[in-house]
């Protein structure tokens, strides 16, 4: 275990800005990050995985400690499910990857998900009517303080929507170090979200797998979102926001196309991109920051944008969905 000074975060953030970290190191082990925690005691600490969820506006004033524990093991199972165990420092797809080729399902529609699992239950990932919440049984965690380990289950998580008590109350408290998953021994298939079918129908598919639908979501994120070793981005930049019915059926009069799905009793969810889109954002570009071309809720990083431009101009984006729609955007992306 090495501490290095001043280092520069760009290889590890998946926008690709450079910033310096004051203190960097990386773990392997829990004991590892004991050690890095005892002898950092005075610093802010920021705990990274795939840094895919991050924007840097700044340089770091504090240490970043990269989370590199490896490892998938089956713990348990019974008559209905698997229970796997996946270190947090394990890449999501890989593991996604790893589940279809053992057949447990119910993680097939996360595929291509940029990060890493540690991630998955701070954010309660979600894509194509899937979130982690649906699927999480447990998770491990060292709490950086007290130097103690903690269990969360599901309900200690308080999973909503892009949401879990470790963005909130407990936010940069603790470390995760491990996260069981509870996986499905008869699968139950996902496909009425957004264009599965209609790709499972593209591809030719006849007998539906947990392979097939993982194949077709791949196909939908590759045709959409931009690969971030070829451009910097973070994905979903914005969360879907989630309006009252009320207010729904009003804007609709106004805007007759615009989407809406079912949320919580008394509330619709619509879509982030197309609202960015009508206010003329999507393709947009200043420098090297930009709105892709192919999706609007993706902000990128041509090339050497600096954090802050990126931050600028979703600042921008919000403000003009405020000004026409009457909807606050909230940022998906931790930034710092």
């Amino acid at each position: 275990m090495t501490i290095q000074k001043n280092i520069s975060l760009r290889p590890f953030n998946s926008f690709g800005i450079d910033v310096l970290a004051k203190y960097f190191a990386a773990f392997s082990t829990a004991e590892e990050l004991r050690e890095i925690v005892a002898q950092l005691s005075n610093e802010k600490m920021l705990l990274l995985g795939g840094g895919s969820n991050i924007l840097f506006t700044k340089d770091f004033d504090g240490a970043v400690v990269k989370n590199n524990l490896k490892g998938i093991e089956l713990v348990n199972e019974d008559t209905a499910y698997y229970y796997v165990k996946a270190q947090a420092g394990e890449n999501w797809h890989d593991f996604v990857k790893y589940c279809i080729n053992h057949n447990y399902a119910g993680v097939e529609n996360l595929s291509l998900i940029p990060g890493n699992t540690g991630a998955s239950p701070i954010q309660n990932i979600g894509a194509y009517g899937v979130e982690i919440k649906d699927v999480f049984y447990e998770l491990e965690a060292l709490h950086l303080k007290e130097n103690s380990l903690q269990k969360f289950s599901s309900s200690d998580c308080a999973f909503g929507y892009r949401e879990s008590v470790f963005k909130k109350q407990y936010a940069h408290q603790f470390a995760i170090l491990n996260i069981t998953y509870r996986l499905r021994k008869q699968p139950l298939f996902h496909i009425n979200y957004g264009a599965i079918e209609q790709e499972l129908e593209k591809m030719g598919v006849q007998d539906l797998t947990i392979q097939a639908i993982s194949n077709a979501v791949i196909r939908i994120r590759s045709s959409k979102l931009p690969d971030p070793q070829i451009t910097g981005n973070a994905g979903s930049f914005f969360k879907n926001p989630v309006i009252t019915h009320a207010q729904y059926e009003q804007l609709k009069e106004s805007f007759p196309s615009i989407p809406g799905y079912p949320a919580q009793e008394g509330f619709i969810k619509t879509a982030a991109g197309w609202l960015i889109e009508q206010c003329g954002w999507k393709g947009y570009r200043k420098g090297d920051a930009g709105c892709y071309d192919k999706q609007a809720l993706v902000l990128v990083n041509y090339g050497n944008a600096k954090g802050q431009e990126i931050f600028d101009l979703s600042a921008s984006i919000i403000q003009t969905v405020m000004d026409r729609f009457g909807i606050l955007l909230e940022r998906e992306v931790n930034i710092f």
